[in-house]
């Protein structure tokens, strides 16, 4: 079942590649001034980000995803959509764009939240900054309380024992360094258990 899941998420994002490729030509670079720029299509997985300088070709876009999506026999969900639109460093309030004959809502009236961070009327990252501190705390707290602490530091001594002891002589030279906590070291806690065993060993030789 689970490959399955698998094979049908691999199978929709091709065919989102597909349909945002036909797209991408229906509006030029998005300008971001100082002379750069960003395309107007931006996908991570299943969301899908229309990035343009000018209104009409925001609008082109969405007409010509609209006409893909339903030649596909797919249609794309308003109300799971958000907009924003912006204009002198304010966000313009009467600028409402549609999809699938329905209006996407504006992130002023339903902030969304998209790749961790919280988008709505106000575009401060003041606010953002304290929730990311407060999530991290919360995160840090959670942690100190399960058992996930040790996973990590077995995850990053295999990880570690795999890179020292590779056949590959490109790896083994190299040894890329792995960041861990100021208290914890992996380095120092594999060549710990590297002499526990020794000592072991020491021992039942002796007692044989």
């Amino acid at each position: 079942m689970l490959g399955e899941i698998i094979q049908m998420h691999i199978l929709f994002v091709m065919a989102m590649g597909v349909i945002l490729k036909a797209t991408e030509g229906s509006a030029g670079p998005a300008s971001l001034g100082s002379g750069c720029s960003m395309p107007p299509l931006k996908a991570f997985m299943d969301d899908t980000t229309i990035i343009c300088s000018k209104e009409d070709e925001t609008r082109r876009m969405l007409t010509r995803l609209d006409d893909l999506m339903s030649w596909c026999r797919m249609e794309f969900k308003p109300n799971m959509s958000r907009s924003l639109s912006m204009g002198k460093g304010k966000v313009d309030e009467a600028t409402t764009f549609t999809v699938a004959e329905k209006q996407i809502p504006t992130v002023s009236q339903e902030p969304v939240k998209s790749l961790g961070r919280w988008y709505e009327s106000s575009m401060k990252d003041t606010r953002r900054g304290a929730e990311t501190l407060e999530l991290a705390s919360e995160s840090l707290l959670a942690i100190n309380k399960c058992g996930l602490q040790e996973e990590y530091k077995c995850g990053k001594a295999r990880l570690f024992t795999m890179l020292e002891e590779s056949d590959d002589p490109v790896v083994k030279t190299v040894q890329p360094s792995l960041k861990t906590g100021r208290k914890w070291k992996v380095t120092e806690a594999v060549d710990e258990a590297k002499e526990c065993l020794k000592m072991k060993e020491v021992k039942n030789s002796n007692s044989n």
